[in-house]
């Protein structure tokens, strides 16, 4: 069974995808620029028939490993950025940097894709067509994957699309994923209400824009409720709320910040435009005035049908394989989100908690105390293998 050998291929190579995901996590990097991380990837693929691009704008890069003749072209991603936080999880390996750590799982995310990359350079003479390995800054806001698309990284652009996310809180080793939504829209919004200020044992003559304030995050939740079909998940949230400088004087401003999350593009604008009707009116209502800014965040993550099916078939031929259908999106977000705009692709979620351990017990992502059962990476390194060489040999058969 072609799974069962690619399994025992990465397992034989898991020291090699633990010292790369240690050597990335040790040292990691922010936003777009990620130097150092890209380059122990380069050092580690150095040995590979691959053909770099690097791009412009960002330190993204793409490695291109070229079958036996002409065919389709298909796209693995692995993203490479940490997070501004600290790393509190002990390990020997543990961030050298304060302030930053890897605990959203890009350092294995990377080590996987590099391990389907060795995978794969061995098998180049069984496919024909090309795959190629998409190493991407800036996924934690920063939009590093539509920087590479608009640098032409990915052009012409590939036929499929696949990734791959961690999970340190669920079933050691399950692939997960579904059709359609998977991962939402994450936009922010910041809505500054400009009354009168004035003192505070005479609001009769101000316009006070704290009760406006107030009022609108209870009219935001009304609006999500009662506007929009619960059947299709919405959550707008005010996160902070800032005015005021005494205890004794009555504000001109009132700022309120906060999230969108949405899981199409249709809601998404919907959304948008109710919030921007209702602050103004709202506001107005009052003898204020608001102004609302949205700030553009990853649209919705939307997988194809054909592409979560060929990863379903691709997980159980995997030995012991197992595949979980989510019943729901997960309000999350993601800029792999950007390439299923243009690629038919999925995304898929890998567990790697310990085998037998109380999930319950186990730290999420972007928490200070993530932590990764690697003997769970071979397993994602053969399915993004897997998925590659499935579709180049099959298509979406």
């Amino acid at each position: 069974m072609l799974t069962e050998e690619l399994l025992h291929q990465a397992s034989t190579i898991a020291p090699r995808i633990s010292a790369l995901r240690r050597a990335i996590h040790a040292e990691p990097e922010l936003g777009l620029d990620t130097p150092l991380t890209l380059g122990k990837v380069r050092a580690e693929l150095a040995d590979l028939p691959l053909v770099w691009r690097e791009g412009r704008t960002t330190t993204g890069a793409v490695a291109i490993l070229v079958g036996n003749g002409p065919g389709p072209a298909v796209l693995l991603r692995g993203d490479m950025d940490a997070l501004p936080m600290e790393e509190a999880t002990g390990l020997y390996f543990a961030s050298s940097i304060p302030g930053r750590m890897h605990a959203c799982g890009h350092d294995t995310h990377t080590a996987m894709l590099a391990g389907a990359a060795r995978i794969l350079a061995d098998r180049r003479g069984e496919f024909a067509g090309e795959v190629r390995f998409m190493f991407q800054p800036g996924e934690e806001g920063y939009h590093g994957a539509r920087f590479m698309l608009e640098d032409g990284l990915l052009d012409p652009l590939p036929d499929a699309a696949f990734a791959l996310h961690v999970m340190p809180d669920q079933q050691h080793g399950l692939l997960a994923s579904r059709t359609g939504a998977l991962l939402a829209a994450a936009d922010q919004f910041r809505i500054t209400i400009t009354g009168r200020g004035g003192h505070a044992s005479m609001p009769h003559h101000t316009r006070d824009p704290i009760p406006v304030a107030c009022e609108l995050v209870s009219a935001l939740q009304t609006l999500v409720t009662r506007r929009f079909d619960a059947a299709e998940a919405t959550v707008v949230t005010v996160a902070r709320i800032e005015a005021g400088t005494a205890h004794n004087v009555i504000a001109d401003r009132a700022l309120l910040q906060g999230t969108i999350r949405t899981l199409s593009p249709e809601r998404r604008e919907a959304v948008r435009a109710a919030m921007i009707h209702l602050a103004e009116g709202l506001a107005a209502a009052h003898e204020c005035h608001a102004e609302v800014e949205i700030i553009e965040g990853f649209p919705p993550t939307i997988n194809d049908p054909r592409a979560v099916d060929l990863a379903e078939r691709v997980a159980l031929s995997l030995p012991a394989g197992s595949f979980h259908r989510l019943a729901n999106p997960i309000m999350g977000a993601e800029d792999f989100s950007y390439v299923l705009e243009k690629v038919p692709g999925a995304m898929a979620f890998l567990g790697v908690a310990p085998e037998g351990a109380d999930l319950r017990d186990c730290p999420s992502i972007h928490s200070t105390r993530m932590m990764v059962d690697e003997a769970a990476l071979p397993r994602g390194a053969a399915f993004l293998a897997g998925c590659a060489l499935r579709f180049l040999e099959k298509g979406w058969a």
